[in-house]
């Protein structure tokens, strides 16, 4: 039987499928019932200092091949956050990774550090949503953006390793990757949602009430797989590679690209038992292709 176990960061984890960040709410249970489902590790909804509401409904649509969705980092707040984490970690039985944002790399250092005493495996930068900016831009739109945040977080949080989660819509992501790597980042998560807008041509008014969004699902997969492949041939940190994986051969694919885990987030939406179908995939690829264990899949 193939091995699909995977040790990211220090975590063992029982497959490589991680639950991607705001795919369920900030429930603990959610987190764990990932574990259940299949998932190796699970990654909590993004928090920041404040509660944030988020943007209006409808924030999120489902296409055939795609989604879009503006959800507006909706969440309860750092300390209420915490509390959800530490119970995740307590009674899940895989890796949970906690996902943070904010306004600046101060104020990212300040909510890692208070999500940082729920002890979770992996403290996940969300530096690449659209909602926050620095200086017009967001955080993974630079080199000086990103290792600014990560300097800033590892100056408070030094037993927890640190991803930076990185944007598409870049010129090189391979070299903000490279200069997150020398700023101290121990993983690099990639990628986020690729920045979009859809209109109903009837209502003559865009899909969502924020007007723009963030695409996900299978469309944006062979870009996924191609900043992958950047990043890997950029810097030798772990990555945990997502966008659109909705297949066990999605997984292997992301793997081979240079991924050391691979985050699964429209296909949960869509389907429950995604964990399930794509750790059953991957397991009859490997048994096909006769390899033992995840290290094994590689490209020639």
């Amino acid at each position: 039987m193939a091995d699909l176990s995977v040790k990211l960061c220090g975590a063992k984890m029982k497959s490589p499928l991680i639950l991607a960040s705001g795919i369920r709410s900030n429930n603990a249970q959610l987190l764990i019932r990932a574990g259940e489902e299949g998932a190796g590790a699970a990654t909590s909804k993004s928090c920041s200092l404040q509660a944030r509401e988020g943007h209006k409904n409808p924030s999120a649509v489902e296409y055939e091949s795609y989604m879009i969705n503006a959800i507006g980092l909706s969440n309860p707040g750092a300390q209420t956050e915490k509390e959800e984490i530490e119970f995740a970690v307590k009674n899940a039985k895989i890796p949970i990774i906690a996902s943070v944002y904010e306004n600046s790399p101060e104020n990212f250092a300040k909510v890692a550090k208070i999500i940082s005493e729920a002890n979770p495996a992996i403290i996940e930068l969300d530096a690449s949503c659209p909602n926050i900016h620095m200086e017009g831009e967001m955080f993974s739109s630079s080199c000086k953006g990103a290792s600014e945040v990560v300097k800033a977080v590892k100056r408070q949080v030094k037993n927890i390793p640190v991803s930076i989660k990185l944007a598409p819509n870049v010129p090189n992501i391979g070299e903000i990757a490279k200069e997150s790597q020398r700023a101290g980042a121990d993983c690099i998560s990639a990628i986020n949602t690729i920045p979009a807008m859809m209109i109903d041509v009837h209502a003559r008014a865009p899909v969502l009430s924020n007007k723009y969004g963030g695409l996900s699902g299978p469309a944006i997969f062979p870009a996924a797989l191609r900043c992958v492949n950047e990043i890997r041939n950029s810097c030798s940190l772990p990555i945990i590679g997502g966008g659109g994986v909705t297949s066990g051969e999605d997984a292997a694919a992301m793997l081979m690209a240079g991924a050391t885990a691979v985050s699964v987030g429209t296909a949960i939406w869509k389907n429950p038992l995604a964990f399930k179908k794509i750790n059953s995939e991957l397991s009859s690829y490997m048994k096909k292709m006769n390899f033992e264990k995840i290290s094994d899949i590689k490209m020639k």
